[in-house]
């Protein structure tokens, strides 16, 4: 039996709730097919692909320096101007 994870990303909620899924379905392949099936490997890996994808979207909301709120808050100072050269 070969599953497939049809997955919409909108936000951290819909991507918890993917993991959590994708979890739930590659228990359910891997007890039908058996736990070296390729369809048990295939549900595992989108299991770590869809954590993966979690972990990169942490680390992009990753804090702001001083300098970057202090821009946010003054973007014509001198010390937040960017030069193209």
């Amino acid at each position: 039996m070969t599953t497939t994870l049809k997955v919409e990303i909108a936000g951290a909620a819909n991507l918890e709730e993917a993991i959590t899924n994708a979890i739930n379905e590659a228990r359910t392949t891997c007890d039908l097919d058996g736990s070296n099936s390729a369809g048990c490997a295939v549900a595992w890996d989108i299991v770590e692909e869809l954590q993966a994808e979690k972990s990169h979207q942490h680390q992009a909301k990753s804090k702001k320096t001083s300098l970057e709120n202090y821009c946010d808050r003054h973007p014509d100072s001198v010390e937040c101007l960017i030069y193209d050269l």
